[in-house]
């Protein structure tokens, strides 16, 4: 059957600025593939994940983990050229965002970090380094922490890891309530849209024309609604500082010292759970989306701790 969306999609300059990610920072290093992690019977889950096109035994790895918004290519593409000639890169787009999905039902951060520890196994990676933006960050630290063998540094980047469900009834975010939260996160209407990248930027761009956003959500923010508010869901849902396990690997923490979503106070809050194996980097005049406001001082932090403890 024809659909109308799709014809859509190829005058859209949001799929065309994707399609421009995918063919400028992608090759000549990285290429597409989908791996199915399913074991047979009802279940299934698959993972789309940009990987070397030819590994390099002697390299070590490196495995990127995006956050919410849009899928990892837009989170890191413009990084990808200064870790490609040192490491083996990945970068996978989580469960339920991008071409990545499951049939099973947990929606927790410790699951997609056994699936992406799964993803990494089947391409037979067993050691490697991992960055999480945000949400990302929430698997990764999982990942270290479930996986502490295979997982040798760790950089989280505005990750609120340490946040309490009784965080949000304390009054330490600036929305009053999960649902309200989540419509943010979410955006389904170019004034949510709004709304986030003003959260999200200390200086958001202004003046953008409706029809540009709605672009962006049609494209980028349609698929898995009802997945995704699950897993901000599960973040939350009895979620208490004295249950997150310590890890005990090298660990950078980068934060936004404006972030509007996940608050400084988490920062520090992180670095005092994890301890004397922890470094706390605070980027001024930036906020929760530090990788794509600050980009030179974000990849400057990253390369010294990543690439300069080889």
């Amino acid at each position: 059957m024809f659909d109308p969306r799709k014809l859509w999609r190829y005058f859209s300059f949001t799929a065309y600025r994707d399609w421009f990610f995918r063919q400028s920072f992608a090759p000549p290093a990285l290429r597409s593939v989908t791996t199915d992690l399913s074991h047979g019977g009802s279940s299934s889950t698959v993972i789309h994940c940009w990987i070397p096109k030819s590994p390099i035994p002697s390299k070590p790895n490196l495995l990127l983990i995006h956050g919410f918004g849009a899928n990892a290519m837009w989170q890191y593409g413009e990084h990808l050229r200064s870790f490609t000639a040192r490491f083996n890169v990945y970068v996978p787009d989580l469960l339920f965002f991008g071409s990545s999905s499951t049939s099973e039902p947990d929606r927790s951060e410790s699951f997609q970090a056994r699936c992406l520890i799964r993803l990494m196994e089947a391409h037979g990676v067993q050691r490697m380094s991992v960055v999480g933006i945000s949400y990302g960050g929430f698997v990764g630290y999982s990942a270290a922490a479930q996986f502490p063998e295979k997982v040798e540094r760790l950089a989280l980047c505005c990750a609120g890891v340490c946040l309490e469900e009784k965080d949000m009834a304390d009054g330490l975010f600036r929305v009053p309530n999960l649902e309200e939260a989540t419509s943010i996160l979410l955006p389904q209407t170019p004034e949510k849209l709004r709304e986030l990248i003003r959260f999200s930027f200390v200086k958001p761009a202004k003046g953008i024309p409706s029809f540009f956003l709605w672009d962006f959500i049609e494209v980028m923010c349609t698929d898995f609604v009802e997945e995704k508010r699950e897993l901000i869901r599960a973040i939350l849902k009895d979620r208490k500082l004295s249950h997150l396990p310590k890890i005990s690997q090298p660990t950078m923490i980068i934060w936004g010292e404006e972030d509007q979503i996940f608050p400084m106070e988490l920062g520090h809050r992180l670095k005092r759970h994890v301890g004397e194996s922890a470094e706390l980097v605070v980027i001024k005049n930036a906020g929760h989306a530090v990788n794509l406001e600050k980009p030179k001082e974000f990849l400057k932090h990253l390369r010294s701790f990543l690439v300069d403890s080889l």
